[in-house]
């Protein structure tokens, strides 16, 4: 199809030709850096997808087709060490082999900066290498990274023992709530990344990510934030930070099938970690399978509705949930340390996350709670990840964050029996809650309740 442009949407088509072919913007389409989208200026981030440039299929579906070929071919032999030499690329449609650019993932790279309002965007095999590759691209031996201690237990594993023993990077771990601590604990010229998630994971502390990103920018530190938690409900680098990353593996895909992740920012760095001699992705290879950036983009349309949903559902629950006495820890509740904070950083509309916890003191009653809520009500499932349409459970200090010692989950405020809830929405609300309460009844031992 020959390119066109309209409303404000770049429609490209593919241009396959020699080394000296000329592109007449005029003729065919503005070329745009690799993995540049146009610059959203929505604050909204479902606006922001709307407005991003959409890709027809090689016959003119209103899907796009997908690219499943490894390698490509050129006409010309000259093109080929032009393409090498980078002279030419994806911005005009020259592709040389999928570990390095496919197509359709980089429709999906431009989908996602469009999302978290950045530059550019790349997305990966797994959260987790999105998050080394970053890490790997901006710290070399010798680095040092500030990171908060309350975090998802794979990551908190990387930067305590992989990375120091790989790699000789270490990392400081501090409260990312006491602003001052973190301010004393990044060394100008040797600190390379302040780290931390929007949302906590398990514990649901909100970061304050609009100082945060003062602080780290005042002392040279690149900001990057684990959104995983809180698309939509939050935006972090519209509200300063500098990469976003994402396992797109939870609330993004949706369906509990996917294994992916994403890197979002400048699209400097994101072309760094693609360079041919030194770009941590094209060197290690995290590389997303084309069938599944076509799934994912057809997923990520309707991704604010879910979020709404998984939200509501999420604040009706804990609210119902406080009221008959249980140690709910949630965002939306007035009584959240960060509930203020919150309210002032999230996009509107979208609530206050889809995931709530529920204190249960001691693992014993947490996993009698959850053997109930599945096995007897219903309610939900006891498995790890989120963002599923099921409400998915676990007890998060013999889970997903069994990787951290004792005192690294006290320091980080994970109890014993901290119960995490990923809500879903399937069924009818009053369906499920009366699943829950029916569960609650069962419950033989009194003192999971707050008396107070």
């Amino acid at each position: 199809m020959a390119g066109t442009q309209s409303r404000g949407h770049v429609f490209a088509g593919k241009k396959r030709g020699t080394a000296a072919d000329d592109f007449d913007v005029d003729d065919v389409f503005v070329a745009k850096k690799s993995m540049l989208p146009t610059m959203a200026t929505e604050s909204d981030p479902a606006a922001a997808l709307a407005n991003a440039r959409h890709e027809f299929g090689e016959h003119g579906g209103v899907n796009m087709s997908i690219e499943a070929s490894a390698t490509f071919t050129v006409m010309e032999p000259e093109t080929m060490s032009r393409m090498f030499a980078g002279e030419l690329g994806p911005d005009r449609d020259f592709f040389i082999y999928s570990r390095h650019f496919n197509p359709t993932v980089l429709n999906l790279g431009r989908l996602m900066a469009a999302l978290e309002g950045t530059e550019a965007a790349y997305c990966t095999a797994s959260g987790m290498s999105a998050i080394s590759s970053v890490l790997l691209q901006l710290c070399s031996s010798g680095g040092h990274v500030v990171s908060s201690r309350t975090l998802y237990g794979g990551t908190h594993a990387l930067l305590t023992h992989f990375l120091p023993r790989a790699c000789n990077i270490t990392t400081t771990f501090v409260d990312i709530n006491d602003l001052e601590a973190v301010k004393n604990a990044i060394v100008e010229g040797r600190t390379k990344v302040l780290y931390f998630e929007s949302m906590s994971n398990p514990t649901l502390t909100v970061a304050n990510i609009p100082e945060l990103s003062r602080i780290g920018h005042e002392k040279g530190t690149t900001v990057v934030v684990d959104n995983t938690f809180a698309p939509m409900v939050l935006s972090p680098a519209r509200l300063g930070a500098d990469v976003v990353v994402h396992s797109i593996s939870k609330f993004i895909s949706g369906g509990a099938d996917i294994i992916a992740g994403a890197v979002c920012g400048p699209a400097n760095l994101v072309n760094s970690m693609m360079d041919l001699h030194q770009g941590a992705l094209m060197l290690l290879g995290p590389t997303m399978n084309a069938k599944v950036a076509f799934e994912l983009s057809e997923r990520l349309p309707h991704l604010g509705l879910r979020m709404k949903e998984h939200c509501r559902r999420a604040m009706e629950y804990a609210i119902r949930m406080k009221k008959l006495g249980l140690k709910v820890i949630y965002p939306g509740l007035k009584d959240h340390p960060q509930h203020q904070l919150l309210k002032s950083m999230a996009d509107k509309e979208y609530g206050f996350g889809g995931l709530l916890c529920v204190d249960m003191e001691t693992e014993e009653r947490a996993n009698r709670l959850m053997h109930h809520l599945q096995n007897y009500t219903q309610f939900g499932f006891m498995a790890v990840s989120l963002g599923y349409y099921e409400t998915l459970m676990s007890c998060s200090g013999s889970s997903t964050s069994s990787e951290m010692n004792a005192e690294e989950k006290a320091l980080a405020g994970i109890s014993p029996g901290l119960i995490r809830m990923s809500i879903g929405y399937i069924g009818t609300l009053e369906q499920k809650w009366s699943q829950l309460e029916k569960a609650l009844s069962m419950m033989k031992d009194s003192t999971m309740f707050n008396k107070n």
